[in-house]
């Protein structure tokens, strides 16, 4: 299943710019830049959550499917 869901991690496709969720300061997210999706809109758009390696949310941003990678880790089985 390659459909975007709830939960998964994805990579922006595509540099996005926004506001630093504590500090209020402009930032970049870019390309290959990693979150989880927390919301689907439609299967549309995704509310992705971004944050550090421990955890921390530096920002939330609503990202069009078009602009993101579902990550995968396990490989998909297949029948022959």
């Amino acid at each position: 299943m390659n459909e975007i869901q709830e939960y998964d991690i994805v990579a922006l496709l595509e540099t996005v710019s926004t506001i630093h969720k504590d500090t209020q300061q402009p930032i970049q997210l870019k390309c290959g830049q990693v979150g989880t999706v927390i919301m689907s809109f439609n299967n549309q758009a995704f509310l992705v959550d971004f944050a550090d390696a421990q955890g921390h949310t530096y920002a939330m941003e609503t990202i069009e499917a078009n602009r993101l990678l579902r990550l995968v880790y396990e490989p998909e089985i297949t029948y022959a």
